[in-house]
């Protein structure tokens, strides 16, 4: 996880994990091989008007990965679909994000000091689950640590939690 600057304009101070915008060159690339099916699946329901395919979200994801922290993931690295939340409407920034699980094993890089990192986020480092829960973090952040605590448990994943605030009021669901 990392610490967004004081000064962002969205949730300025805040420890996130690594992540962002879809950009056009993610939309170009072959398959990729880490997707299950049923990721591939749960990726493409409830698409918004303006969704990107699972790939080009996948491919986002890893880009991401690799801007903020430096790491990049083995070619084929399993990537695990855990979380999707859309953004309260009324809020300055508004995002449809999703958000993956990737064994560290899987990763390459400075996985210690991020030498690579842009410095997007500031104090980067590998955290415990229940020492994450006492930083400052989003409530959505919370709740995909409590999703992921129970995948790192083996309790089942009943499809993948979804926060849609895409509509007239909020609503939870599962994808599946």
């Amino acid at each position: 996880m990392g610490q967004r600057g004081a000064g962002a304009a969205f949730m300025p101070s805040k420890y996130v994990f690594p992540g962002g915008a879809v950009d056009q060159g993610d939309a170009v690339g072959p398959r990729m091989p880490g997707l299950s099916a049923t990721c591939r699946r749960r990726l493409a329901l409830a698409p918004l008007a303006d969704s990107p395919d699972a790939d080009a979200i996948a491919r986002a994801g890893l880009r991401e990965l690799d801007e903020e922290t430096g790491l990049t993931a083995l070619s084929g690295a399993d990537l695990r679909f855990v979380f999707r939340a859309i953004t309260p409407p009324g809020r300055g920034r508004r995002f449809d994000a999703r958000f993956f699980l990737l064994a560290a094993t899987e990763a390459r890089g400075d996985l210690n000091g991020f030498s690579g990192a842009s410095g997007e986020l500031g104090r980067l480092h590998w955290i415990g689950l229940g020492e994450a829960r006492r930083l400052d973090l989003p409530f959505v952040t919370e709740i995909v640590l409590s999703e992921v605590a129970a995948i790192l448990q083996g309790q089942d994943q009943p499809g993948v939690p979804f926060f849609d605030n895409s509509g007239p009021g909020p609503a939870f669901r599962r994808l599946d």
